[in-house]
């Protein structure tokens, strides 16, 4: 296992050189167990940050899915499983040759960042709602430059366009099967049965 500074330079090496740091945490090799467990974990610390940011300004306007801390889990972690699928198929229509659990190992990585940043987003907004706003917009940019990266080694592609292409082709299954997810999931905390 790696420790804390192991894992604090592991996270410089993402942002300076991502394909770098995807060889790295690919070679741990660990074991579909372990990701998808460490999948449904990174859904529920993102839930509970998200969970906490609720209480910085008005949510009565927000639909009951974005109020509730259960079922914005649920919707988290539906969506992650999608974009892995949704990112490895798409890849692989494109030439791509890696592993699932290569992709996997890497989308699990970043979202553990992206829980981290999002702590931090969390309290730049106490600080200033502007400075968390760039932030945000910051962390953006960066994790989808990071996002093309890790697939494009994940999946052993020719170069990063293909990336993009994965990204772009991809997002149309996940928003589709997004709808579906909502869907299921709206219905189920209205108690109407999914399948109506």
């Amino acid at each position: 296992m790696m420790n804390t500074d192991a894992l604090k330079g592991l996270a410089l090496e993402t942002i300076q050189s991502p394909r770098t740091a995807a060889q790295k945490i690919i070679s741990l090799n660990l074991s579909r167990d372990v990701l998808w467990s460490g999948l449904v974990l990174v859904a529920c610390v993102n839930s509970i940050i998200y969970s906490f940011s609720l209480f910085l300004g008005d949510t009565s306007a927000l639909p009951a899915l974005f109020r509730n801390p259960v079922l914005f889990f649920t919707l988290v972690a539906g969506v992650l499983v999608l974009t892995v699928h949704g990112f490895y198929w798409t890849g692989r229509a494109l030439g791509g040759q890696g592993d699932l659990g290569d992709l996997l190992a890497l989308i699990v990585w970043l979202q553990g960042l992206r829980a981290i940043a999002q702590a931090v987003m969390f309290f730049l907004m106490l600080i200033s709602p502007v400075i968390g706003q760039l932030f945000s917009l910051g962390i953006g940019i960066l994790g989808l430059w990071i996002t093309v990266n890790f697939i494009t080694e994940a999946l052993r592609l020719p170069g990063l366009m293909y990336g993009v292409g994965v990204i772009v082709l991809a997002a149309v299954g996940i928003v589709f099967g997004l709808a579906i997810l909502i869907g299921m999931i709206g219905l189920g905390a209205m108690g109407v049965p999914a399948n109506v």
